[in-house]
Parts: C-alpha cells; structure tokens; sequence
C-alpha cells in the first residue's frame, strides 16, 4: 500500500466536513514541476466528492463549499484545485 503524503492527508481530512460517501485525492503536482505557481512548495491536487451536502446546489455552489472545507490550505499547501463535485447518484 502507498502511504498518503501528507497534504494529501490534511486534505482529506478537511474535506471531511463535507461528510463524503466518496473522495478521491491526487497529487498532480510532480506534473508542475518548474511551474512559477509550484515554486512555493505548494502543490497541484484534483479531488472528486460525493456529497449529500451538494444535493441541489448548483455546480458553482459545490465547489464553493469544496473551497471553504480546505479553507487556510489554499494559502499554505494548495496552489491549484480541480475540483468534480456531484451528489449521491
């Protein structure tokens, strides 16, 4: 098994207050490597949520919600999100 690295984990564990019955995590930031965004040491995430708490909301209004569970992270371990959100079904 690969152990997460752990901004992966810190992530994960933000999201976690999006209750997710599913949520998967990759680091796309070796895929950045020399970027003038990655030079900060933040990295490049993509992340899929299912959600009961998207049901309704449009798709802006998921990602919105996706933004503020990773909240201080944006400033000190993500530089760039893409972002699937959708709920159960």
């Amino acid at each position: 098994m690969n152990p997460e690295s752990p901004r992966v984990e810190k992530i994960r564990q933000a999201l976690q207050s999006l209750r997710p019955s599913k949520l998967v995590i990759v680091d796309e930031s070796y895929r950045h490597a020399g970027h003038a965004g990655a030079r900060d040491g933040r990295g490049h995430f993509a992340v899929e949520v299912v959600s009961e708490e998207f049901r309704g909301l449009a798709p802006l209004a998921m990602h919105r919600k996706v933004y503020e569970a990773v909240g201080g992270l944006m400033q000190t371990d993500i530089h760039a999100l893409s972002i699937k959100a959708s709920a159960p079904g």
